[in-house]
């Protein structure tokens, strides 16, 4: 059997083995959509991982332990499972698998990311509470698929399954693995104004350097409303942006390393002061998002990201905070 499925073979409807990333990104690319080049590990290789492991059993057994109005028991169940997953052997075949399918992405780096199978669904989004490893090497590429898989234990992610009264609901981690795009202005994006939920109005939200920055709210970016209508821009917000965020090629004195070690953040000049984008790059941005909003018939939640001006999309989800939803 196999466990690794590339984007070109998915589809939107592969939530169940792709997780809600892996199969948007297939949708996405199967709709010609600009979307970097990637596979999944699908979810039953997390499922075969955990029976032959035997930690099915004991990671139930952590999590009945857990009272969530008690953080030291919401954190002890985390490091303890994290752990247990960490220092199990993944099955030679899968390693050989995913290696495999490393090899004909013909990527250097690539953007390690967890794909819950109950994520982005009306009901629960499991957005920002598992984890993402961008710039990553052949090397690492293996272990970083465990620390995906453990990242459905993280104290935030076992908060929120009780939040969600998800605790005796079997989710289960797809893994996707992506062309990682390096890209010098990088954002998100709402088809629909999340505040005022204008149906009229998209946010364009950019920031220079790697979109996590944006995504983990460690800057803050540029806004540009669009009138989606008349596709023209009817607000400008700019911010200064002070440092960025970009793949690390050496470090230098006084540069500060991101926790995985292959990033780093850049203090920027003047440059910080400047519109992201051009005028004519917010509304080429805002056509492609619309394009993806038609293309899914609900209003989307979009992670891009671009390099030699050219606009990737990295992700799209429903917006679920919307009240009034049209969907």
């Amino acid at each position: 059997m196999s466990h690794i499925k590339f984007f070109k073979q998915l589809s939107k409807s592969n939530v169940d083995i792709a997780g809600g990333k892996g199969a948007s990104l297939g949708e996405m690319t199967q709709a010609k959509i600009s979307v970097p080049p990637g596979f999944v590990v699908l979810s039953a290789a997390f499922d075969r991982f955990l029976q032959e492991t035997g930690l099915k059993e004991d990671i139930v057994a952590q999590l009945k332990k857990v009272n969530p109005q008690d953080t030291n028991s919401v954190d002890k169940a985390s490091a303890v499972i994290r752990d247990m997953i960490h220092d199990k052997s993944m099955p030679k075949d899968l390693e050989k698998e995913i290696l495999v399918a490393f090899k004909k992405l013909d990527a250097k780096f690539v953007a390690v990311r967890s794909s819950a199978t109950a994520e982005d669904s009306a009901i629960a989004s499991w957005a920002g509470e598992l984890e993402t490893y961008l710039n990553t090497e052949k090397k690492d590429v293996l272990e970083r698929v465990k620390l995906c898989w453990s990242s459905l234990f993280t104290p935030r992610a076992i908060f929120y399954r009780h939040e969600k009264k998800l605790i005796d609901h079997y989710v289960s981690v797809a893994v996707v693995i992506q062309k990682m795009i390096q890209s010098e202005i990088s954002g998100v994006a709402f088809t629909v104004h999340p505040v005022t939920e204008d149906y009229d109005q998209m946010i364009i939200e950019a920031g220079f350097g790697l979109g996590e920055a944006i995504v983990s709210g460690q800057i803050t970016p540029d806004s540009y409303i669009i009138s989606k209508s008349e596709m023209s821009i009817l607000d400008i917000n700019i911010s200064e942006q002070n440092r960025k965020l970009i793949r690390k090629v050496g470090k230098k004195k006084g540069e500060e390393d991101e926790e995985n070690k292959s990033n780093h953040w850049v203090k920027l000049g003047k440059e910080g002061s400047k519109q992201k984008l051009t005028g004519k790059q917010i509304i080429a941005a805002a056509e492609l998002f619309k394009k993806i909003e038609k293309h899914y018939n609900f209003p989307c939640d979009i992670e891009w990201a671009m390099e030699k001006n050219k606009v990737y999309i990295t992700q799209s989800r429903p917006i679920t905070t919307l009240k009034n939803s049209q969907i």
